[in-house]
C-alpha cells in the first residue's frame, strides 16, 4: 500500500469508530421557574450525566423567554424533553424522574443499574 492508501484507511477505521459514539441531541422545554422545571432540569442532566457518557448536547429553552422557538415542534405540555438526534425525533413530557422510562421512550442506550427512579 502506499502512504496516501494508508492515510484513507485510517481516516476511514477513524470515521467507523466515531460512528458508535453517535452525539445524543436533546432539547428540555420548560415553563417558567416552578419547582416542576426546576426539577426537570436537574434530572434531565443528571440522565445525561449518568447515561450518555459525554456524548450529549442538552439545551434548556423556557416557553416564558421564547415562545417562538418551540412553536412549530406541536408542544403539548412542559415539561417535555425531545431528542432530535439520532434520528427519530422522540418526545418524553414529565419531570424526568423516572430514568428507565425516559430512556426507553427516547430509544436510547442506558437505564441498567444507574436507573434512578422517584421515591
Amino acid at each position: 500500500m502506499t502512504a496516501e492508501n494508508d492515510a484513507v484507511l485510517r481516516r476511514f477505521e477513524e470515521a467507523v469508530a466515531l460512528r458508535g459514539e453517535e452525539r445524543v441531541e436533546l432539547t428540555l422545554i420548560v415553563s417558567g421557574a416552578s419547582d416542576l422545571s426546576a426539577r426537570a432540569i436537574a434530572n434531565a442532566t443528571a440522565l445525561c450525566e449518568e447515561n450518555l457518557d459525554g456524548r450529549y448536547h442538552l439545551s434548556v429553552v423556557d416557553l416564558h423567554e421564547a415562545p417562538a422557538s418551540v412553536s412549530s415542534g406541536q408542544l403539548l405540555a412542559a415539561p417535555t424533553l425531545v431528542k432530535t438526534q439520532p434520528l427519530p425525533m422522540r418526545k418524553f413530557v414529565g419531570d424526568l424522574s423516572r430514568t428507565d422510562k425516559v430512556l426507553a421512550a427516547l430509544g436510547l442506550p442506558g437505564g441498567g443499574a444507574a436507573s434512578r427512579s422517584a421515591p
